[in-house]
């Protein structure tokens, strides 16, 4: 499998990164959550209203589930590209991300199936808290870089540990931009990236 189709697998798995209708499951890559591929599903893509309109409902989810839990935070929304990104900060919400992102990942699940039960249509929604996944982010694209400085020095392929569809896309993207290719070999939850050598 080359860099563009592990990419487009490991984007199209939408773990965190994508949620389609209950019951619709992508077969290339999953983590347990409900996922569907957006590469070949015929939809189109969404306007900002849409997608802002997806935002003030996850808003208004989210805002629900802090009252009931007593906790405070801010919610911020934006749209990202194709995606509404919904934004919780505050000072005591550790507890909501969870070890390695799992409660976060578990609420942006329940998150975008109130906005499906609202809308009838898929969505692309990320939630994010305390700003985990924007760190997340450029953890992995440092180890991405690095560990592709790494293959290239050796020249022996490397498995990574085992990561979730989100994370596995970051750091495909970093080591395509490294100049090499790497796969993502394994069943979820010990679906791994395996960088690889050049030639």
């Amino acid at each position: 499998m080359g860099q563009g189709e592990n990419v487009l697998a490991d984007s199209a798995e939408l773990a965190p990164d994508e949620l389609a209708a209950p019951g619709a499951q992508d077969s290339s890559e999953s983590n347990g959550a409900v996922e569907l591929s957006d590469a070949d599903d015929g939809s189109p893509e969404p306007d900002i209203a849409d997608l802002e309109q997806e935002g003030e409902i996850a808003a208004d989810y989210i805002e629900g589930l802090l009252d009931v839990a007593d906790l405070d935070g801010d919610i911020d929304m934006d749209v990202e590209g194709d995606r509404a990104v919904v934004s919780v900060v505050g000072a005591t919400l550790d507890e909501l991300v969870g070890s390695r992102g799992e409660v976060l990942d578990a609420l942006q699940e329940l998150t975008r199936l109130a906005v499906h039960r609202q809308t009838g249509g898929r969505t692309r929604l990320m939630l994010d808290i305390g700003g985990y996944r924007a760190q997340r982010r450029a953890e992995l694209t440092e180890l991405g870089t690095s560990i592709a400085e790494e293959v290239k020095r050796t020249g022996e392929a490397k498995a990574l540990s085992a990561m979730n569809a989100f994370e596995r896309k970051i750091v495909h993207d970093a080591i395509a931009a490294a100049g090499l290719r790497s796969e993502s070999e394994g069943i979820d939850p010990n679906r791994r990236v395996v960088v690889l050598p050049v030639g």
